[in-house]
């Protein structure tokens, strides 16, 4: 059985069109976090997000005023981190964790837009990378 031109070149077109949707939703690192600020925040986990593309634990964490902040906290695919050691439970609600970041939101945001992270260190005193 041969495709007609036409329905060949409609697929084609179509693969194109998704391919352009998928590289675009993904987020470009520098338009979103400021490199130049790295960050440690300690706190209570509140939430655990295990799904792709990103893995994401929500944490409420004191500031030197004892005013409680909230954060999301972005991890790497669930694929990636079990790789680096992780489990799905790994990290329970109700867990004190601390989180190493690569960088702050450009837009002053707690983690809002996310915040991305290269390790957690657990109460036992684990350190797990977050990539």
């Amino acid at each position: 059985m041969t495709m007609k031109p036409t329905a060949t070149w409609l697929m084609g077109c179509g693969a194109i069109v998704l391919n352009g949707a998928l590289a675009m939703a993904h987020h470009s690192f520098d338009a979103e976090y400021d490199s130049t600020k790295p960050f440690t925040v300690t706190g209570i986990v509140t939430k655990l997000d295990w799904i792709n593309p990103h893995a994401f634990v929500y944490l409420d964490a004191k500031d030197e005023n004892g005013t409680v902040r909230s954060f999301k906290v972005e991890m790497g695919p669930p694929y990636a981190l079990v790789r680096g050691g992780w489990k799905r439970d790994t990290v329970r609600i109700g867990d004190k964790v601390t989180v190493q970041g690569a960088a702050l939101a450009k837009d002053g945001s707690n983690g809002g837009g996310s915040m991305p992270t290269t390790a957690m260190i657990l109460a036992s005193g684990q350190k797990l990378p977050m990539r």
